[in-house]
């Protein structure tokens, strides 16, 4: 048996052209999306329209910690009072499970997102073994721009408002600057959700 692969999307915008890329060349390559149940409206919409559009083989990646018991001893949201254990439970811990059964994931990390991703390189392997490939870490916006245009790719709906970030609802705001990720988790230091921090 050859390597079991995979790649996860977001389903915004910028992560359409690797998606596009890969799934082109594997049809069949398993689509890992985390479902947090706290995306907006349109994210779902978008991504239903896409895997089906593409015809993609599509796993939608859920936590094991019920909703309502997701909150601290005030009774509110961990998002809103700790949205490091909220990425835990909804993404990290996940994510981590459905990886267990692939030896390559494939994700659309790039350099000039974040100061973490500067340090990335194209081949990290993760703690268990498992290869993380970052095949357009050194594309910057504009060749994703030029990719998407010329393959005219769709876009997520709430990029015409200025969100060009897309994550969980309670923690994305629009943005205004040319600045992709700094509508995520505003106000705060966090820049990563965790899910591409484990790395040897």
């Amino acid at each position: 048996a050859g390597y079991q692969l995979c790649i996860t999307s977001s389903f915004q915008t910028h992560s359409l052209p690797l998606l596009h890329i890969v799934t082109t060349a594997i049809p069949d390559l398993p689509v890992l999306f985390i479902d947090t149940g706290f995306h907006f409206p349109e994210t779902y919409a978008f991504r239903n329209q896409i895997k089906g559009d593409w015809n993609l083989n599509l796993i939608n990646v859920q936590s094991k910690t019920a909703k309502n018991q997701q909150v601290d001893a005030d009774g509110q949201f961990l998002y809103s009072t700790d949205p490091e254990y909220c990425c835990h439970i909804n993404k990290v811990e996940p994510l981590d499970d459905a990886m267990k059964i692939y030896d390559i994931w494939i994700a659309g990390l790039r350099k000039d997102q974040t100061k973490f991703r500067t340090t990335l390189q194209e081949e990290e392997f993760q703690e268990e073994g498992l290869m993380k490939y970052h095949p357009i870490l050194d594309w910057n916006s504009k060749m994703i721009y030029d990719y998407a245009k010329a393959f005219n790719l769709p876009q997520h709906p709430l990029e015409a408002q200025g969100y060009l970030s897309i994550g969980c609802m309670p923690c994305t705001n629009s943005v205004s600057e040319d600045m992709e990720r700094s509508g995520r988790w505003y106000g705060s230091k966090k820049t990563e959700c965790g899910i591409h921090l484990n790395t040897k």
